[in-house]
C-alpha cells in the first residue's frame, strides 16, 4: 500500500492526539517507521500495517492508502535513455 501524504498522515496524528511511539504500539509496527511515513522518508508498506495503522487513527483506509502495483508489474522500463 502507497501512503497518500505524510502530511495527512501527520494531521491525523496530531487530531487523534497520537505520538510516534503510540501509533506504532497500536498498529504493530516500530517507532522508527512510523516516523520514516510521517516524514516522507518511506510511502510503502504491507496491507495488514496499512489497515492497522488506519483503524488505530479511527480513519477509513483509502483516506490514508491507496492500492500500488509492485515495480515488476508489467511496467515498462526504457533502456538507452540517458
Amino acid at each position: 500500500m502507497r501512503l497518500r501524504s505524510a502530511e495527512v498522515l501527520r494531521a491525523f496524528m496530531k487530531q487523534k492526539n497520537f505520538s510516534m511511539q503510540r501509533l506504532a504500539t497500536y498498529s504493530g509496527c516500530s517507532k522508527s517507521f512510523i516516523g520514516f511515513l510521517a516524514n516522507g522518508d518511506k510511502t510503502t508498506c504491507t496491507p495488514k500495517l496499512a489497515a492497522n495503522i488506519a483503524e488505530a487513527l479511527d480513519v477509513p483506509l483509502d483516506v490514508l492508502f491507496e492500492q500500488h502495483a509492485s515495480a515488476d508489474s508489467g511496467r515498462r522500463v526504457r533502456q538507452g535513455v540517458a
